[in-house]
């Protein structure tokens, strides 16, 4: 893997990038091989979001995220401190705990009792005298990579040089500091919601700037032609203001005109509706009133699950209850609508029509991208697909 990274780090250092005026290929986003590529080059070594400290507040407190095969728990042990495993016993691979979350003074294996500690150690063995070869402090649980920026919880599988989350999000640190992340609570919790479409379909729609005016009139509405992306390495940056000018649409009116004062933050925040997505599948959305994050994972060739989980500031007001209710509201439709475009991309992406598309110079995130995309799998240049068993060359 430290191979790869280096690899990475001297393609993405190039002032010219060849391919820079054409998207990613079509045969990209159905072809099993480049799935089997990208776990190993993409999702393995990628920081993944998990949930936020409040989520596991006392000792024995659990999250677990399943991905690309793999389950991790994150669990908060009897010291207080936040540590990551997998969710795999020690003697015959049987998962540990099954759900979302949970609360545990000792991990038990149902399989053949094993016990371990919260901060992973094998304490418990039945029949210990029976493994010639058992050490137990050889084999607690495998222990996984944690970073916890601003109160968010993220695991990564293998350390091969991609940047933290906090360097990912360093140059934004000014503007989100004002929205006390660290201080949020859950107010909607974890949604799976399964879409037939490739995971870059999802990250490729949520940074494209050309549709908000073809294809999302409520958001067109609301932010007129204040709409705008920025690309910043390893995380883009989106924002819309709204506008003063009440909306024919009913939600969108009544969020614009009752979202209540947020004294923590400035005018120009209140009004503003902020995105981030960080490499290479998440996104937070912040608004005045809460913050939403989206990963979309993949679970096959031309499908993927997006895991969602809401957080807000605790405000018991009827009319910032009132304004996240219409904040659902109005993204439901964005959701639908954009639903409806990226299934019927991942259709034409399937045609043998078509290769590689002509890319703006304005559709800067897009670029930023197809960019280290290519840095981590150097086939992407081909805007045909190569013959099967490609990958094994």
């Amino acid at each position: 893997m430290a191979d790869l990274a280096n690899a990475f780090e001297q393609i993405a250092a190039l002032d010219h990038d060849p391919d820079a005026d054409w998207s990613l290929p079509g045969w990209l986003y159905t072809d099993p091989e480049v799935q089997a590529l990208e776990i190993e080059r993409v999702f393995r070594p990628s920081w993944q979001i998990v949930c936020h400290e409040s989520d596991i507040p006392g000792p024995g407190d659990w999250r677990k995220l399943d991905y690309i095969g793999e389950s991790v728990i994150v669990v908060r042990g009897d010291d207080g401190v936040v540590r990551a495993f997998a969710n795999v016993c020690r003697h015959r691979a049987m998962r540990l705990v099954e759900g979302d979350k949970g609360c545990a003074k000792k991990f038990i294996c149902p399989y053949h009792a094993w016990a371990f500690e919260t901060d992973g150690r094998l304490t418990g063995v039945p029949m210990k005298s029976d493994y010639p070869a058992l050490r137990l402090e050889e084999n607690g649980l495998a222990k996984i990579d944690l970073e916890i920026w601003r109160g968010f919880i993220f695991v990564r599988l293998v350390d091969a040089g991609f940047p933290s989350v906090a360097t990912m999000m360093a140059p934004f640190e000014a503007e989100v500091a004002a929205y006390r992340f660290e201080d949020m609570r859950c107010i909607s919790d974890v949604r799976l919601r399964d879409r037939s479409v490739n995971w870059k379909n999802v990250g490729d729609n949520y940074s494209d700037n050309l549709h908000i005016p073809v294809a999302h009139d409520g958001l067109t509405r609301i932010f007129a032609k204040s709409y705008e992306i920025e690309a910043h390495g390893w995380a883009d940056r989106l924002k819309g203001d709204l506008v003063d000018k009440p909306s024919s649409n009913f939600w969108e009116s009544f969020y614009m005109k009752h979202l209540p004062a947020a004294p923590h933050l400035s005018p120009t925040a209140q009004r503003r509706w902020l995105y981030y997505k960080l490499w290479p599948n998440m996104a937070f959305d912040i608004y005045a009133d809460q913050i939403d994050f989206m990963q979309w994972l993949p679970t096959g060739p031309t499908t993927c699950v997006l895991r969602e989980m809401a957080h807000a500031l605790p405000d018991d007001r009827r009319e910032m209850k009132l304004a996240r209710y219409a904040n659902w509201r109005v993204n439901r439709v964005v959701n639908k609508e954009d639903t409806w475009l990226i299934e019927r991309v991942q259709q034409g992406m399937a045609s043998q029509t078509y290769g590689a598309g002509p890319i703006g110079r304005s559709e800067v995130c897009l670029r930023s991208f197809a960019r280290k995309y290519r840095a981590l799998i150097p086939e992407a240049r081909l805007h045909k697909a190569p013959p099967a068993g490609w990958s094994k060359s």
